[in-house]
């Protein structure tokens, strides 16, 4: 089964060829790696194209900044494998836990799986205690409104079967990518699982780019998406 990768990124200069690395190391062979740079200014559009051009499948670049959602929405047009994964490319995530999301597919049990921070034993960096309470309020929020009950809608481990994936229409282009996706999928009625993940976050100081505006963004997309879609 092929699993195509897709990394949205936008100035992660100082991380973009580690996670490249860290996921051709992941240990899964049947991988397509397809990265889009949202108009980069830092310098990472240059290392793609003259050191990274030659170790991933598909480069997309964006000539003007648009967001995550529009990002990953350029990322799933070119994605050609049986199953889609996204994968921040700020380190915060790891690659080598890829066949533990893989698995209950790989098994027939599910046809979407979400990584959770927030279950099993895995490492989790103690960073925002805000930045958590915000995500257990829109995840509540979320699934109120789903009837699913996930612990980590913002998790950016998110898998698909590429079948389900085709036939929902991304329309957010920033962070609202997350409660959007979470009410498409929950209304085609597909089998979702969660697994535990481990979780390497960043501070401000590090590069995180989500604020608070964007947490106003997601409970409007929890709104939108599953009442007026």
């Amino acid at each position: 089964m092929k699993l195509s990768i897709v990394i949205p990124c936008y100035n992660e200069r100082d991380t973009i060829k580690q996670i490249i690395s860290a996921v051709k190391g992941s240990g899964y062979d049947k991988q397509e790696i397809i990265v889009v740079d949202d108009c980069s200014t830092d310098g990472t559009r240059e290392i793609l194209r003259n050191e990274l051009s030659s170790s991933v499948d598909t480069i997309v670049y964006h000539q003007n900044n648009q967001g995550k959602g529009a990002a990953l929405r350029s990322g799933f047009e070119a994605a050609t494998g049986d199953v889609v994964v996204v994968q921040d490319a700020d380190l915060e995530y790891d690659p080598k836990e890829y066949p533990l999301l893989l698995e209950p597919i790989l098994e027939g049990k599910a046809d979407v799986v979400f990584g959770s921070r927030f279950m099993g034993g895995r490492p989790h960096r103690v960073v925002y205690f805000w930045h958590y309470v915000g995500n257990k309020v829109l995840t509540l929020l979320s699934n109120m409104f789903t009837n699913i009950n996930l612990t980590d809608m913002e998790t950016c481990y998110k898998m698909f079967r590429r079948d389900v994936l085709n036939r929902v229409k991304i329309e957010e282009n920033r962070f609202g990518f997350e409660p959007e996706i979470t009410a498409k999928i929950a209304k085609l009625g597909v089998r979702i699982y969660e697994v535990g993940i481990s979780y390497y976050g960043r501070t401000y100081a590090e590069g995180k780019k989500i604020g608070w505006r964007d947490g106003f963004r997601a409970i409007y997309a929890i709104l939108k998406y599953n009442l007026f879609r």
